[in-house]
């Protein structure tokens, strides 16, 4: 979606490189992110918002176009949402969901039908405070303490769970490690000392990496002072797509 931005934005005068909050994996979906761009002179936040979204493609909606002082897409940033949905039925995951959310039974590497919820409860819990995910995450990302300040589970109806993960920020690959690695363990294929060795002491396991396309990027936070966005715009974003996967989150 970068490149589809980057194109409508040229096409309205604006040939910068944007600079987003974070680089998703390819297939990954994001509901709010977050970008920089330099306008050129004698152009504005409103005339651009006003002109841009006649040139995105579907799929691909604009919020606000907004200047903060000092503002940095990536760098301001003090936190960020990300949203893992899961298919746990022993049928198949419904067709209209089945681009959004993993199908637990039949994922090769998993294919169970017995994950229940309060098991991943439990796992995920204990992956929260601050250490070093290095065994969640790529060695090309910065090997540091992060905090991952909340990881609940939530129902969303018939066999539809969501894992939320909120945290100061997440290495390449971290979400879909941690929720792949505690499927892995609730299915009995991944001991759970190892998984609570990864976690207390960075010790590596032969996790798994949970597939792109379940994956939502749901929001960046910033301070207050530097947040683009309204209380209220965060709670309803104007301009978000009405299709899925935002539809049912």
């Amino acid at each position: 979606m970068q490149q589809a931005l980057e194109e409508a934005l040229r096409a309205e005068g604006v040939p910068a490189t944007v600079m987003p909050a974070g680089r998703t994996d390819r297939g990954v979906h994001a509901r709010m992110q977050v970008v920089s761009v330099r306008l050129e002179a004698g152009d504005s936040p409103e005339s651009l918002e006003a002109r841009l979204p006649a040139r995105l493609p579907p799929g691909l909606g604009l919020c606000r176009v907004r200047a903060p002082r000092s503002f940095h897409a990536q760098w301001s940033a003090n936190g960020k949402e990300y949203r893992y949905r899961l298919w746990l039925g022993d049928g198949p995951v419904p067709g209209d969901l089945a681009p959004y959310a993993l199908d637990v039974a039949r994922e090769p590497g998993l294919e169970s039908t017995g994950v229940r919820p309060e098991r991943l409860v439990s796992l995920l819990s204990q992956a929260t405070g601050t250490r070093d995910f290095i065994a969640f995450h790529e060695k090309s990302s910065p090997q540091k303490p992060r905090t991952l300040a909340s990881a609940a589970l939530h129902a969303l109806g018939d066999d539809l769970y969501e894992v939320r993960l909120s945290g100061d920020g997440f290495a390449r690959y971290q979400v879909r490690y941690l929720v792949g690695s505690a499927l892995k363990v609730a299915t009995g294929r991944l001991p759970e000392e190892h998984w609570r060795a990864a976690l207390e002491t960075g010790t590596a396991m032969e996790g798994f990496k949970a597939p792109a396309h379940g994956l939502v990027l749901w929001e960046v936070r910033y301070p207050p002072e530097l947040d683009p966005f309204t209380a209220g715009e965060r709670l309803h974003p104007p301009g978000l797509p009405l299709e899925p996967p935002f539809h049912f989150g």
